[in-house]
């Protein structure tokens, strides 16, 4: 438990609520081409920067916890840090620093992995993202396992690789499976057998979340534990066609399991050892729960669940112990801001639709499952649409605003918080025009939040957890040129972008209690203190500075 906060008396606390809002995946674009948010007409927000008190907060690499600047930051570790108003060393990191110590192939849970398969001359399994797009997982994580299992005995391995398209290239695959098939080919000896055994697109098998769409979950158990689906020779095959037959960018390709002959090659069976190496906690735990759920689990027919030893490379949820083994042990992230407005009898209100409604509750929270206070702290969740985000680019916005302009007016609640999905959600489907609808239709949310605000004498804080829709195109890394397609359109990229997040404090009743110009130089992290600030009080020594200077 934490102590309350002290009152602030340089502060004035206002007579409305405290408004965060998170535009989630809206930052300032580097390049002109493909900067949605500098396209779209949104006419409120730019007077709101225009008008009052903004800068730019970092929302990337070192600034978010992950191992450098050169990694684009994600909803989850962006959520964290303004929740916990300081940064934590990140999965991503962890995973790197523990492989790389060698702290990971010691521990007891990759010992009880390898040496069950070995006893039981099963197979190992391994499942997760093929990329290195450093936000679910890294290939380099995957490699050094297959590595190390060899070297510790293990003869069989089984890879079910999903396909990224969201956080690098849309139709980036083959960079990543061919010479990954290669690297294969140098391990592979005849006391070594390891092999691509299943895949596909990650929005279309085995990542969901938030029990968003759990038929997705049902065809990736299909597909990697039992083995069932459309089948091929290779993943190059597989892949190739099926991208020729959808036209579906990598993130879309249909699932596909690969064979030998008219066998699967890598159906999971009693006694063999699986792990999940994704280390992202949010999409991983619906396929975790599918593994670890007895009888109790009704989410679909399962049709067999194989006896194994089941891991996850990290603990997905630290609340509900999720997954019951885990290799890496993911930071501990205590006293967050949520926290010490609860100790101090501040009543709370979060609310997003289904696509981000763990991340404004559980990550804003440190990675914590449920309430600090019943009382005190009221979630809502408005239920997401369950078809692709550019066909609804609004996605659930006008719902979302409802809701908190009615919370603001009711006057029940000193701190709301929110996010807004679209510049996210949308902007990882590559589709540019329906970005920029979708960031047209979070500025008319946002004007509609201000005129409530102002009405009750409240503060709004507008800001982001990373960027992506401000960098849609794909440029050259070197002559920062649009790259195009052979149809002479711009590539799409539908990864997060690198660049800075807005902060803006819109404060109608300020008394000029700070200053007009709001500290520069810090990231998304100062987000917990000048909200705790702006609420009147006074906020904890350790935590990342205010943006405002009192």
């Amino acid at each position: 438990m934490v102590e309350s906060l002290r009152v602030n008396n340089k502060f004035k606390k206002r007579k409305g609520p405290v408004v965060l809002v998170i535009m989630d995946g809206v930052g300032f674009g580097k390049y002109n081409e493909g900067d949605s948010f500098a396209a779209a007409h949104t006419e409120i927000l730019d007077k709101l920067m225009k008008e009052n008190p903004m800068v730019p907060l970092k929302a990337h690499g070192k600034a978010v916890g992950l191992p450098d600047d050169s990694d684009m930051g994600n909803s989850e570790v962006g959520h964290n840090a303004i929740g916990c108003g300081r940064v934590f060393d990140q999965g991503a990191k962890l995973v790197s620093n523990s492989i790389n110590t060698g702290k990971m192939f010691e521990g007891d849970v990759w010992k009880k992995l390898t040496d069950n398969v070995k006893i039981k001359n099963s197979t190992l399994h391994l499942l997760g993202l093929l990329s290195d797009g450093n936000v679910h997982s890294h290939i380099d994580h995957l490699k050094a396992m297959i590595i190390r299992a060899k070297e510790d005995g293990v003869k069989r391995v089984r890879i079910h690789a999903l396909l990224d398209g969201r956080d690098v290239g849309e139709t980036s695959a083959f960079d990543y499976f061919d010479p990954f098939e290669e690297f294969l080919s140098g391990l592979r000896s005849d006391s070594f057998d390891v092999a691509i055994a299943s895949g596909g697109g990650r929005m279309v098998i085995t990542m969901d979340r938030y029990n968003a769409d759990w038929n997705m979950v049902k065809k990736g158990w299909e597909t990697h534990i039992l083995g069932e689906g459309r089948s091929f020779k290779s993943t190059h095959e597989a892949i190739g066609t099926l991208r020729n037959e959808s036209g579906a960018i990598d993130q879309d390709i249909p699932p596909f399991v690969i064979r030998d002959g008219d066998i699967p090659i890598g159906t999971v069976e009693d006694g063999d050892s699986f792990i999940l190496f994704n280390f992202r906690g949010d999409r991983a735990l619906e396929i975790t729960r599918t593994f670890e759920e007895g009888d109790t689990f009704d989410k679909f027919d399962r049709k067999r669940v194989p006896l194994v030893e089941y891991a996850g490379m990290m603990e997905y949820d630290g609340d509900l112990h999720v997954p019951a083994q885990y290799l890496v042990t993911p930071p501990s992230i205590d006293r967050t801001m949520c926290e010490y407005l609860t100790a101090s009898g501040v009543k709370q209100y979060s609310i997003s639709e289904t696509q981000k409604f763990g991340h404004i509750t559980y990550f804003f929270n440190g990675n914590k499952s449920g309430k600090f206070s019943e009382e005190l702290e009221t979630y809502v969740e408005i239920p997401s649409d369950k078809i692709p985000f550019e066909q609804r680019p609004w996605m659930k916005c006008a719902e979302i605003s409802d809701n908190v302009i009615e919370t603001i007016e009711g006057g029940e609640y000193d701190f709301i918080k929110l996010n807004f999905p679209n510049g996210d959600m949308v902007g990882h489907t590559g589709n540019y025009e329906a970005v920029i609808c979708s960031l047209e239709a979070l500025d008319l949310s946002i004007g509609r939040i201000q005129k409530a605000v102002k009405s009750v004498g409240g503060i709004m804080v507008i800001s982001a957890d990373h960027g992506n829709s401000d960098d849609m195109f794909e440029h050259n890394k070197k002559t920062g040129k649009v790259v195009y397609k052979e149809d002479g359109s711009p590539k799409a990229k539908t990864s997060h972008s690198l660049n800075p997040v807005p902060c803006i404090i819109y404060d109608p009743e300020g008394q000029g209690e700070y200053k007009a110009t709001l500290k520069e130089g810090l990231g998304i992290s100062a987000l917990a203190a000048t909200c705790i600030e702006l609420l009147g009080f006074v906020a904890p020594a350790d935590y990342d500075k205010s943006v405002l200077d009192m």
